[in-house]
């Protein structure tokens, strides 16, 4: 069974968290604080850690760091935060994720397991069984000085609105992102829009994609969740 380390100073958001993680069938370990976390890391196989940015003993980024001194456990942040600036810091000191408070518990579900999903596969250079899955042969790559993305080596035309949509979801191939989000970082005024132009876009890049592999579809959609992306991802 995969265990969870949620690391959470706030027991009303703790007790939610862990009781919807062991409802999806995950092992949780809650603590309070950063130190006490990293102790348990160091005493026991953890497969994840949900690592909230504010606590009473330290900062988020702080004790992530900490963590990559001895350790590749994925980590997700839970934050009061929501400035891009502190999203692209834990993600560049080596978060897998980032979710923002207050936040639906069955979507940080969603996002665990995609994590760990994505954790499970074979790293770079290390030879892995061949697949038969047409999902194997998924392969995006973005060339951002010329504002083109080809896909299976095909050069896709798109619309400003779509090559945002696609080059986001090309930054975390497997994160579900909800059409909130996707909204909020790929239009200016995301308030005078409504989240059904999403699905309208996500659409039009799927028929597009379409003609490229017809027989499979890269776009994965959650349900009460988002959109997420499959495949390999270059970029020049």
């Amino acid at each position: 069974m995969n265990t969870i380390l949620l690391i959470e100073d706030e027991p009303a958001i703790a007790d939610n968290v862990v009781y919807a993680l062991k409802t999806e069938g995950f092992d949780t370990e809650w603590v309070r604080l950063g130190g006490q976390g990293i102790r348990k890391l160091r005493e026991q196989p953890i497969q994840l850690v949900i690592l909230d940015v504010g606590l009473p003993d330290g900062n988020g980024f702080e004790f992530c760091k900490q963590i990559r001194e001895f350790s590749d456990v994925p980590v997700i942040f839970l934050t009061a935060r929501s400035d891009e600036v502190d999203r692209v810091v834990g993600l560049e000191i080596g978060a897998d994720d980032y979710v923002v408070k207050p936040f639906s518990p069955r979507e940080l579900c969603a996002r665990v397991k995609v994590v760990l999903r994505r954790a499970s596969r074979p790293v770079a250079g290390v030879e892995a069984p061949a697949s038969n899955s047409p999902d194997s042969a998924f392969r995006f790559v973005l060339d951002r000085a010329a504002n083109r993305v080809h896909y299976c080596d095909v050069p896709l035309t798109l619309t400003k609105s779509e090559y945002m949509i696609l080059t986001l979801l090309m930054k975390s191939p497997e994160r579900v992102f909800s059409r909130a989000q996707i909204m909020e970082r790929v239009w200016e005024q995301p308030g005078m829009s409504q989240e059904r132009v999403v699905d309208t876009h996500i659409k039009a890049l799927r028929a597009k994609l379409h003609t490229v592999t017809p027989e499979s579809d890269p776009i994965e959609t959650h349900r009460g969740f988002g959109y997420s992306l499959r495949g390999s991802v270059v970029e020049l």
